[in-house]
């Protein structure tokens, strides 16, 4: 059961749906938070946009915040957008910005540079770093691997992955070994796919069935 939440209540989304609906990115430290907008805008609506600055100074330190009102609109800035950005979901707000940006820093520094890619290589702080492969390419695809214990039902696995939009197909298996259940779901758009194994992967379904959801390799390159 999926409760729809009233078109009345306004601003009160459910806390998961913030968690995925701010970004952080890596910016040029000339940037206002005007500039900041500018960019991301093409995205989606955003809500607001911050950047973080030195408290003793008040300089940038080359890092920011966008947030938009809605999750699929930042999973398409993450995707979308230029990757010298380095956009990944932000962490919680109850987290520390200040241990977030450092594990931020430290997880692209061990990256291996792939050549002068970027186009803020004026500044030397956009060349030394690569993307966090961890965050933001854990292959990701349009396309999910579902696997259950119990055997699933073609009807009711397509209503229930269909109330993410933008379903293309649902194929259904069924191993004859162990009676497991087993599927590939595709949609039209990565953000999609993204949103759909955030709110399934782990779901029960049914009751006391969690489901596995996992990208599948579409056989696009991953770095696009």
């Amino acid at each position: 059961v999926f409760i729809a939440q009233s078109r009345a209540s306004g601003s009160h989304r459910d806390v998961e749906d913030e968690e995925l609906t701010r970004i952080f990115v890596m910016i040029p430290k000339s940037y206002t938070e005007e500039d900041l907008r500018e960019k991301f805008k093409m995205y989606g609506d955003i809500e607001y946009c911050s950047i973080i600055k030195n408290k003793t100074t008040g300089e940038s330190k080359g890092l920011g915040y966008v947030r938009y009102l809605k999750p699929s609109q930042a999973a398409r800035a993450i995707e979308e957008c230029d990757r010298s950005y380095r956009a990944i979901l932000a962490e919680p707000k109850n987290k520390s910005s200040e241990s977030f940006e450092h594990e931020y820093y430290s997880s692209n520094a061990r990256q291996e540079p792939r050549g002068n890619v970027f186009p803020f290589c004026g500044q030397p702080e956009f060349c030394s770093f690569e993307k966090n492969e961890n965050r933001i390419q854990e292959s990701v695809s349009k396309r999910l691997s579902v696997v259950s214990r119990l055997p699933f039902i073609q009807e009711q696995l397509f209503a229930l992955f269909d109330l993410v939009p933008g379903l293309e197909y649902c194929d259904v298996q069924r191993d004859p070994h162990t009676n497991n259940g087993y599927a590939v779901i595709q949609y039209s758009t990565a953000a999609s796919a993204i949103y759909a194994k955030y709110k399934l992967h782990g779901f029960e379904y049914p009751p006391g069935n969690r489901l596995t959801v996992i990208f599948l390799e579409d056989g696009n390159d991953s770095s696009e």
